[in-house]
C-alpha cells in the first residue's frame, strides 16, 4: 500500500496529484485514465479541508457547502443540481440513485447511521462496530447510472480523539477528491462533536486511485499550493441539527459563525446565479475565512470561462 500524508488537504492534493498522473494506464469504460492501484491518504488536520490551488485548480466551494449539506439532510432531492447541473447525466429518471444522503440518515427507509454511530460509541468507547455503510449490493446491482465510490466509513474512539476511516473502490483524484474530503472530513467532525471528543486523524483509503488523461494537461500546471488553513468549527448540538441545515441551505443565519459562513456561501452564489454579480461578489468579500476566498476565485473562474465563450474560436 501506498501512503500519503499531509496536514492540509492542498499538500495532500499536491502529492496525490503527483502520484496519480504517473499511474499506469487503464480505460475502464473506454476512459483513459492513469491509475495507481490500493493507496491510503492521511489528513492529520481534518479542519484543513478546503483546497485553494489557483489557477490550475479552482474548486466551487458552494457546491462542496451544498453537497455536504445534502448529504447530511439524507435527502436526493434535485436541488443540489442547482449547484452542478452536469450530476444530471447520472440521474435516472432524474434521481441519483447513489445518493449518499438517504444511506447515511434512513438506510432501508429508517436506519439513521449517523446517529448509530453515535450511540455504539457512548455505550462502548472502544467499540470496533461503529460503522457506517455506503454501498448497498441490492441497490447497486440494478445497472443505475450512479453508483457510489464510496463503501463505507469507520470511526474509532481512542485516546480521547475520535479517528474517520473511509473506503473507496475508486476516487478521481482531480475532479472528486477535494470535494469528498471536504464533506467527508464535515461528517468526521460533526461525529467528534456529538461525542464532545476532538477529532483525530481522517484516513482515506482507496482502490484504484486514477486521474482521467482529460485533465493531465490541467494537473501539469499545478504548483506547490499553500498550506490549507483551517475553517472555522463546525461542531453543532444533534438537537435541531436538521433545523439548522435547512436555515443553511436557504442561506439564513443560524447563529453559530462556522455554520453562517456556508450559508452566506450558498446566497452568495444563488445571488450570482440570478446575474446579480457585484452583488454576490460582496457576500464572498465580506466573508472571513477560507471559503471567502474560494469563492471570489470561483467567481472569477466563471467570468473567465465566459470569456473564452465569447470569443469567436479563429481568433483565440
Amino acid at each position: 500500500m501506498i501512503n500519503l500524508t499531509a496536514d492540509s488537504v492542498a499538500e495532500l492534493f499536491s502529492a496525490a496529484v503527483t502520484l496519480a498522473k504517473n499511474g499506469e494506464r487503464v480505460s475502464p469504460r473506454g476512459m483513459a485514465t492513469r491509475e495507481v492501484m490500493n493507496v491510503s491518504v492521511t489528513l492529520t488536520r481534518p479542519r484543513a479541508r478546503l483546497l485553494y490551488a489557483p489557477p490550475a485548480r479552482i474548486l466551487n466551494p458552494a457546491f462542496a457547502v451544498a453537497e455536504t449539506v445534502w448529504i447530511l439532510s439524507g435527502t436526493d432531492d434535485p436541488w443540489i443540481f442547482d449547484y452542478n447541473s452536469q450530476l444530471k447525466q447520472y440521474t435516472d429518471d432524474g434521481v441519483l440513485r447513489g445518493a449518499y444522503g438517504p444511506r447515511l440518515r434512513a438506510w432501508a427507509g429508517g436506519i439513521d447511521q449517523l446517529r448509530r454511530v453515535v450511540d455504539i460509541l457512548r455505550a462502548d468507547p472502544d467499540s470496533r462496530r461503529a460503522i457506517v455503510q455506503v454501498f448497498d449490493p441490492a441497490r447497486d446491482a440494478a445497472g443505475h447510472s450512479d453508483v457510489p465510490c464510496t463503501l463505507g466509513f469507520r470511526f474509532h474512539l481512542r485516546h480521547g480523539r475520535l479517528h474517520m476511516s473511509t473506503t473507496m473502490r475508486s476516487q478521481d483524484v482531480w475532479v472528486g477528491m477535494p470535494y469528498d474530503l471536504f464533506c467527508f472530513t464535515t461528517i468526521h467532525e460533526l461525529v467528534a462533536g456529538w461525542l464532545d471528543v476532538r477529532p483525530g486523524m481522517y484516513r482515506h483509503h482507496v482502490d484504484s486511485f486514477h486521474i482521467y488523461e482529460s485533465d493531465i494537461e490541467r494537473a501539469e500546471e499545478l504548483t506547490e499550493p499553500a498550506a490549507s488553513p483551517e475553517m472555522p468549527k463546525l461542531t453543532a448540538p444533534w438537537d435541531g441539527f436538521g433545523i439548522l441545515l435547512d436555515h443553511v441551505r436557504a442561506g439564513r443565519t443560524t447563529g453559530h459563525p462556522g455554520w453562517d459562513a456556508m450559508a452566506a456561501t450558498l446566497s452568495s452564489y444563488q445571488t450570482w446565479k440570478r446575474g446579480d454579480h457585484r452583488r454576490a461578489r460582496a457576500i464572498a468579500g465580506a466573508l472571513e475565512g477560507p471559503l471567502g476566498d474560494a469563492l471570489t476565485a470561483w467567481y472569477t473562474e466563471l467570468d473567465r470561462r465566459k470569456a473564452c465563450r465569447a470569443v469567436p474560436a479563429g481568433t483565440r
